[in-house]
């Protein structure tokens, strides 16, 4: 039990910059995102579902993928 709480703990404290960036950073741009959810977003959902090191990595290529040429569009974690 004890385990579960640190783990918890610790990828709530790895989504801190992502959720510092939604609130702070990004209100002050204009929503421009081409895919839904935002990338923010996905961050944060593939990093509650996969794990920190997986869901990390899911999000690092998805900031990646996020360029004017891509075709957007709904892309789930």
């Amino acid at each position: 039990m004890l385990r579960r709480e640190v783990k918890r703990r610790v990828r709530e404290l790895a989504l801190l910059p992502v959720q510092i960036y939604r609130k702070w950073i990004s209100p002050g741009f204009k929503p421009r995102c081409i895919y839904y959810p935002s990338c923010s977003e996905y961050f944060e959902l593939a990093v509650r579902k996969y794990g920190i090191f997986r869901g990390s990595l899911k999000g690092l290529y998805r900031i990646l993928r996020c360029n004017p040429f891509a075709t957007g569009g709904y892309d789930p974690p």
